[in-house]
């Protein structure tokens, strides 16, 4: 079976759009993207899973893999998924589906989706899945930018606040990571 690295370089050359990440993201920004996972009540969606770094560091976090869902809109991604986890749903849906699948009251939301500076894919995506998540649930989100990947103005419309979980430096690029909640009224 190909590497999971060679799989990633090999859909990155045959999808350069669907594919934006420069190389798979390390096992320190799974693990920071997936701190506290193990305490989540309810459902565990992952958006945008790739070849499955924070789908590894959930599972490892004693995640039962029934409870978790894996939204992914590339195939050849969906057939490694399926293959190395088993028990795990994979569809091969993109993450603007989160209201159709059929999942309420999920506690998280993993996201390797890049939203940064694009406010139809925040509302689309970020918007959505609060839509359909726990009123404590959280949206974790990795980004290469240094400050939150989705603007004050877009987080005051969403009704969300973030908490910046930290930096990995030992990732190319440089990771960030971001956890989004609802609002306390």
């Amino acid at each position: 079976m190909p590497s999971d690295f060679a799989i990633f370089i090999g859909e990155m050359m045959r999808r350069p759009t669907e594919v934006v990440a420069i190389a798979p993201s390390s096992a320190a920004v799974a693990r920071k993207m997936t701190e506290g996972v193990e305490n989540i009540h309810g459902p565990i969606v992952e958006i945008g899973p790739g070849t499955g770094s924070f789908t590894r560091a959930i599972l490892d976090r004693g995640v039962a893999p029934e409870r978790l869902t894996l939204m992914e809109m590339n195939p050849r991604f969906c057939d490694t998924l399926r293959a190395k986890f088993p028990g795990v749903t994979v569809l091969n849906r993109p993450a603007q589906d989160i209201e159709k699948i059929g999942l309420r009251g999920i506690g998280a939301v993993i996201s390797g989706v890049p939203v940064l500076a694009r406010p139809t894919i925040q509302r689309q995506v970020v918007g959505r899945a609060f839509n359909v998540m726990a009123p404590d649930g959280v949206f974790v989100q990795i980004t290469y930018s240094p400050g939150a990947p989705i603007s004050d103005e877009m987080q005051a419309e969403l009704g969300v606040r973030y908490e910046k979980r930290g930096t990995v430096w030992a990732n190319l690029p440089p990771a960030r990571v971001f956890a989004f909640h609802r609002m306390q009224h």
